[in-house]
């Protein structure tokens, strides 16, 4: 057994999650999660809300809205978006904390006090009709080593380098089309190139393990060959104060937000740690010289834009604060912690052919769809046709197509007709006589489904993976449809007909796990068809909790995930009242394309 953290993107405080945020980050990190518990590890699931950042003064600004009061509104709404998907999280949280705060500034303390802080004068954006210092990600330009349009004040998505705003040609503004103004200010940089081996070298050992997605390992080297120095404070009012005299109490330096967002991963975990009533407890997921700690994996899941902040800045972050760059150094309190396993990083989902974008209209939110329509429809639809190792499009025609003829069609009415026939010719789990060829072959089939889907899982290939458990959910079928249990009417044929329905209800009682973590509602649905209490897929719940340093109370994401089932088969039990079924899965009317698409263009 294994300690797994799944570190989760934070999703930026600005607004209700859409579809394309979600096939990113949401599902691939909860069907993975959910397997790895199934497997028998100890998972640690975390994220939260990102709170920071100019962007957040805007949008409050446009709201008539304090930044406080913003990301209050906008916290709320998203962890109600994500737990109407089921993603698992054992603790969702957000950046406002106090706990947070607290987290950051002992990080940056130990990356300051090793040396790899250095304090320049460089030049900031600021934006003339307002006097506010414009975000690098907030301008766009032409790249100065490239040459493409479009190239933000960070980094250029073209070519994958590092940038600085005043370096590009043509700079405006993202938010008013307006020339940013440069003027000169101090803060601090962390030193890249003095982590540039160290960085080198853990990159090297993540590729020889072969587990990393191509374009998430080369994007990650190509960063390295022109790193420079990247300034880690703001000029800005909201946000977390730099904790050194002559900076703690200046109201317009903060630490920047991602700086500040990355190091969540861990302060979550240790506000985890100290909800569970023990503090110390994190140390099992990020302590490599612990005992307990030795066997700690780290996955992070996110969109391709956000590779550069997990496969260079954060991992920066964590060597200079153990002291593991040119300049050495020792660990503070945290002690040494682990670098990232692997960089999980999806491509991006498109909607309708087109970029999703909130001001154009080309977007649907998560709320509305779950509204509408069956959550595990939408996730199925992630798991087979998402951004996993490429671009992908969300069109209503395939939605609707994938809902109807696969999970409908295939998956609901296997589960259907099993149940269906068990309570009309016995009322309850029958018991099997003898078995023939045909029965063990298709026993077989749905328990090597555990072995296949389950190592695809481990490796973050749903596609795969729900690719083989349809394709075993083809297996039963067509061994039903062969046999024709519903033609075997004789009292001569009645221990056949029996023994057909047992190793029917034994093959979806073995699929319904095998395609829990993809679908943990109609998972539960599932089960209850069968006679079950409907609990093999545990569900996330909104607590509203206190904020453990006596801030404000905040809701948080949460769950009880102890009662996962066994990555294995679990005999049915023979006797188990089984009533007549109702449908699993909504069957789509075609008419909804139209409808939705209309949607769209009002």
């Amino acid at each position: 057994m294994s300690h797994v953290l799944s570190a989760v993107a934070w999703p930026y405080a600005n607004g209700p999650r859409h579809i394309g945020h979600v096939a990113g980050f949401g599902v691939p990190s909860d069907v993975f999660s959910r397997y790895m518990r199934m497997a028998g590890h100890d998972v640690l699931m975390v994220s939260g809300s990102d709170e920071h950042g100019t962007p957040i003064l805007i949008a409050a600004d446009e709201a008539g809205l304090t930044p406080q009061e913003l990301a209050d509104r906008n916290h709320r709404l998203i962890a109600e978006d994500l737990v109407s998907l089921g993603l698992s999280y054992d603790l969702y949280t957000r950046t406002t904390t106090r706990n947070h705060h607290a987290v950051v500034q002992e990080m940056f303390l130990g990356v300051y006090e090793n040396g790899y802080f250095v304090e320049q004068t460089t030049h900031g954006a600021i934006s003339p009709s307002t006097g506010r210092t414009l975000p690098d990600r907030y301008i766009e330009g032409t790249c100065p080593i490239c040459g493409a349009d479009g190239a933000r004040g960070d980094q250029c998505d073209n070519c994958g380098n590092q940038l600085d705003p005043q370096d590009l040609k043509n700079p405006v503004s993202r938010i008013n089309g307006e020339t940013p103004e440069f003027i000169e200010t101090q803060h601090f940089f962390l030193d890249l190139p003095a982590l540039a081996d160290a960085l080198s070298e853990w990159l090297d050992e993540r590729e020889a393990t072969g587990l990393w997605r191509p374009n998430v390992i080369r994007f990650s080297k190509n960063i390295l060959d022109e790193i420079r120095p990247r300034a880690m404070t703001r000029d800005i009012d909201w946000g977390i104060a730099v904790p050194l005299e002559g900076w703690r109490d200046n109201p317009t330096k903060k630490l920047y937000v991602w700086f500040d967002a990355v190091i969540g991963y861990l302060s979550a975990s240790i506000e985890w740690a100290r909800r569970t009533g023990e503090p110390e407890r994190w140390r099992e997921w990020w302590n490599p010289a612990s005992d307990s700690g030795a066997d700690a994996l780290g996955y992070y899941f996110m969109g391709k834009d956000n590779i550069t902040f997990h496969s260079q800045i954060w991992p920066a972050e964590l060597l200079a604060y153990s002291g593991k760059g040119s300049k050495g150094g020792h660990a503070r309190t945290y002690g040494e912690l682990n670098l990232p396993t692997e960089v999980v990083s999806s491509e991006f989902l498109t909607m309708e052919g087109k970029k999703f974008s909130s001001s154009k209209k080309v977007v649907i939110y998560v709320r509305d769809l779950v509204e509408r329509y069956q959550p595990d429809a939408f996730r199925y639809f992630v798991a087979a046709a998402g951004p996993e190792a490429q671009d992908s499009d969300f069109t209503w025609s395939e939605f609707v197509r994938r809902t109807n003829d696969e999970l409908v069609a295939g998956w609901g009415n296997l589960v259907n007709r099993t149940a269906n026939l068990i309570a009309k010719n016995f009322g309850e789990i029958p018991a099997a006589g003898a078995l023939t060829e045909q029965d063990e072959a298709v026993l077989a089939s749905t328990a090597a489904a555990f072995d296949t889907v389950g190592d695809l899982l481990g490796h973050h290939r749903l596609k795969a993976g729900i690719a083989e458990a349809m394709k075993a959910v083809g297996e039963v079928n067509k061994y039903l449809a062969d046999l024709e249990p519903w033609k075997l009417k004789g009292e001569d044929q009645r221990e056949r007909l029996a023994t057909i329905l047992h190793v029917a209800a034994q093959c979806v009682a073995d699929l319904n796990l095998v395609l829990a973590p993809f679908l943990p509602f109609s998972a539960n649905a599932v089960d209850k068809a069968l006679g079950g209490a409907g609990e093999v897929a545990p569900m996330p719940h909104i607590v509203e909790a206190e904020d453990l340093d006596g801030g404000a109370p905040y809701p948080i994401i949460t769950g009880d995930y102890s009662g996962f089932p066994a990555w294995e088969r679990r005999p049915i039990v023979v006797g188990t009242p089984v009533a007549k079924p109702t449908p699993v899965f909504t069957k789509l009317d075609p008419v909804i394309i139209e409808e939705e698409l209309a949607r769209l263009e009002a």
